[in-house]
């Protein structure tokens, strides 16, 4: 099997980022990527990289995440769907969709746009169904505040305060092309889309966006904090629960 002529497969996931290490191998405990590629070895007979559209952090989740990996050429995309859902050793993560693609196809290098939502839930009572799901919190905001603020951010900017300390990325420019804030069913959903992102630049962003839905800060405040280009004049940094990467989009693919 090992000889066999490859093809090169696209596969969509999605996944509950609780208790996971986040998407990439680590020796601190189980990734995403560790669980596909152990139920692609079995699948297949042979060692597979599965290469992911980019990187969640621990107890982050996914709708739409997209990966690539070869397999042999025999296995059409209901056996690889249907196949890797099967030996799995998580429920946490399913494998919805599998199309074949060009060998040289990249699920990273080739995306030209991802998006983000990440949800907060209002109420004084926890809640138990979405427990590790959202953000929970206990006061109302302000959501007309909040889409004031979000709008100082969309464009092509320096977004030094909102990148992690430990960010590797070379450059802290990124064009957010948008950044919307709604209310649905109880929940205030912020929801980002942009070529690519910094290291927990969502998280970062909705840290901030919830000061200003909680009155501690104006909506004009966020111009300021990303003009000082320093990370310690924004706000906290949101939780992981609440945070979702719902869809990669490549050349050719239909967006709304």
């Amino acid at each position: 099997m090992t000889d066999a002529p490859l093809q090169r497969m696209r596969i969509t996931i999605e996944y509950d980022g609780s208790g996971l290490v986040g998407w990439q191998r680590q020796d601190n405990g189980p990734s995403v990527q560790q669980y596909l590629e152990e139920a692609a070895l079995r699948l297949t007979g042979r060692t597979t990289l599965v290469q992911g559209s980019g990187r969640t952090d621990a107890g982050v989740h996914a709708t739409g995440q997209v990966a690539h990996l070869d397999v042999p050429a025999h296995l059409d995309s209901k056996a690889v769907m249907m196949g890797l859902n099967s030996w799995l050793e998580t429920p946490a993560i399913s494998v919805c969709q599998a199309a074949p693609v060009a060998a040289d196809f990249h699920a990273r290098f080739d995306a030209i746009e991802r998006r983000y939502l990440y949800r907060i839930y209002c109420h004084p009572a926890r809640p138990a169904l979405n427990r590790g799901r959202v953000w929970h919190m206990r006061k109302p905001l302000d959501v007309e505040a909040m889409r004031e603020a979000a709008r100082h951010l969309v464009g092509r900017h320096d977004f030094t305060s909102f990148r992690a300390t430990a960010c590797q990325a070379e450059s802290p420019i990124r064009t957010l092309d948008r950044l919307d804030v709604t209310s649905e069913n109880g929940e205030i959903h912020i929801r980002a889309m942009a070529r690519s992102f910094l290291h927990h630049q969502i998280r970062n962003i909705t840290g901030s966006l919830a000061d200003v839905g909680l009155g501690k800060q104006k909506p004009r405040w966020m111009k300021t904090v990303l003009e000082a280009r320093d990370r310690t004049k924004a706000g906290q940094t949101a939780p992981a629960s609440g945070l979702y990467l719902s869809d990669i989009f490549y050349p050719g693919d239909a967006r709304d």
